[in-house]
């Protein structure tokens, strides 16, 4: 579904990006996924939380691995000529 409010969204997105080094591995992860619920179109806030998520990928539980590579999976889709740092996460999950 897309934004009916790209302004609020993208406050929402600047905010929270600002802000990443303070989220939890599980925040991150729903974050991540809520807005690839939205359909956001903003990569630099992927590749951000991204980032703040690579940092910590050996600490994190399976569902979060699971949810991460959903979250690839839309990226990839979206735009198929970058790479989303956690696509190899899938690698955890076989």
């Amino acid at each position: 579904a897309s934004v009916d409010a790209p302004q609020l969204v993208d406050a929402i997105a600047r905010a929270s990006q600002a802000r990443l080094v303070d989220f939890s591995i599980q925040d991150l992860a729903h974050t991540a996924w809520a807005f690839t619920c939205f359909d956001w179109k903003e990569p630099q806030f992927f590749l951000a939380l991204a980032d703040a998520l690579a940092k910590r990928l050996e600490s994190m539980s399976e569902e979060t691995l699971s949810q991460l590579y959903l979250v690839s999976l839309h990226f990839r889709l979206e735009w198929p000529d970058r790479n989303f740092p956690l696509s190899h996460c899938h690698r955890r999950l076989q």
